[in-house]
This record gives C-alpha cells, structure tokens and sequence, in this order.
C-alpha cells in the first residue's frame, strides 16, 4: 500500500511539471498559463503556433505562404537561433502582423531558480530586440511543456504569460515519421474555438533542420479550417511592441 501511494505520488509530482496539458500546477495559477483561451478573439478563433525557430531554410517560406493566404499566427523563437543572419526573418515577422514570443531549448530550464528565470527572460527579449528593433510579446512557451513553481512566479512577475497547447492538437507522434498529411489530419480531427495548434518550422538543437513536411501541414491546415469557417487569432493581438531600436 505505501508503495503504491509513493508511486501515485511520483506520478503526480512528475505531471505536475511536464503534462502536455494543463494539471495541478496550471490549476493553481489561473490567468499565468495558458492550454485553451476561453475567450477567443472571435467565437470560432483558433491559435495556431510555431516553435523552435527561426530556421532560415524553412520560415522564409513559411512567412511567404502565410502572407499570400492572409494568416496571422504566433511564432515562438528560440534566443540562441536569433542572429545577425536571421535577424531580417524575425523583423519580417513583426512587419508582417504575426505576434513573436519566447521559447527555450532547455527543458531544465524548470530548475532554474525564479530571479534567475527573469534575468534570462529579460535578457533574451531585450537582445532579440537590440537585432531586429522589435520586443517580443510577454508570452513564454517552455520546452516540451516543462514547468515549475518558480517558472510561475517568474512569469508572474514579469506579467507575462506561459502559453501552452491544447490536446492532440501537436506535430507530434510516437514513433512514426512526421509529415504534411498526417500533421494536418490531426489538427483538423481536433480543431475546436479557442484551440492552441503547434507545429515545428525548427528544432531546438539544429538551427538549420528539415522541416518541410511544416509547410505542407500549415497550408492543409489553413484550407481545412477555413473550410470548416474557422478564424486565426494571434497571442497580443492588436500589434507588437516596437522599440527605438534602428531596425
């Protein structure tokens, strides 16, 4: 029996901080995290998301389809994949209307203490404006869901928001090969208003990483919702924040 209670713990602990959906911790925060909007912009919005970028062979044609079908999304960029070289896609995000935030290619990043968690937060936001001339939006989406007290408080205190993504509707699979088809099949078997979708134009440890099958998924995705008269909504929307930075 007391076995049996430890491990009901461990299991509950361990979710608590990497549950691809919102649990205890999420629960206890409220308005700080974020896995559905409740609210959406309009009555059948959908937030469609991209991670692990900005991948310079694969965004700038990401950003050209998105254009040419009039489509706002969330971008989620990883600081250490923001350079010199790839500063003029981040700046084009921002021209072009789409809402741009922070991720991480960490999952320990949950260890790391509350005011350390502000000052990197802090730090990367404002060298990512210091490249492009624009701030990115106060929304933070940690690596593989991976989360913690501190994380909360941290982005309590920064005011901003940890934004996660609702059930099934991911790039993801066990153990079988990513593609166009199969991604768009299961968000759109799983789309619903106020819904979180996430795809991957890169990868958290190869800047420069094959991810076509993200531009086939995205345009399936675009014509499948609007089929089914779906909107797209955008995290801060109703612009960006622009610095006095020289773009």
């Amino acid at each position: 029996m007391l076995v049996t209670i430890l491990l009901v713990v461990i299991g509950v602990t361990a979710l608590s901080h990497t549950a691809p959906f919102p649990f205890l911790f999420d629960a206890a925060v409220g308005k700080v995290s974020v896995w559905r909007v409740r609210q959406p912009a309009e009555p059948r919005a959908v937030y469609v998301t991209f991670d692990d970028g900005p991948n310079p062979t694969v965004t700038p044609e990401l950003l050209d389809l998105l254009k040419n079908r009039n489509v706002r999304v969330t971008f989620f960029l990883i600081g250490e994949h923001v350079t010199e070289a790839t500063a003029p896609i981040v700046r084009r995000m921002f021209v072009e209307g789409h809402a741009v935030g922070q991720h991480s290619s960490n999952r320990w990043l949950m260890l790391h203490s509350e005011s350390r968690l502000i000052t990197e937060l802090q730090t990367e936001a404002g060298r990512i404006e210091l490249l492009t001339g624009y701030r990115p939006c106060p929304i933070f989406r940690p690596h593989a869901g991976w989360r913690s007290v501190p994380m909360f408080r941290a982005m309590s205190r920064l005011n901003y928001r940890l934004i996660g993504w609702s059930w099934l509707t991911w790039d993801w699979y066990w153990f079988r090969r990513r593609t166009g088809n199969r991604v768009a099949h299961q968000v759109l078997a799983h789309a619903g208003p106020g819904k979180i979708i996430v795809v991957h134009d890169g990868h958290h440890r190869k800047p420069r990483a094959d991810r076509r099958y993200a531009l086939e998924a995205t345009q399936q995705i675009i014509e499948g919702l609007r089929a089914k008269q779906y909107k797209f909504a955008t995290f801060c929307e109703g612009g960006f924040s622009q610095s006095t930075a020289a773009p």
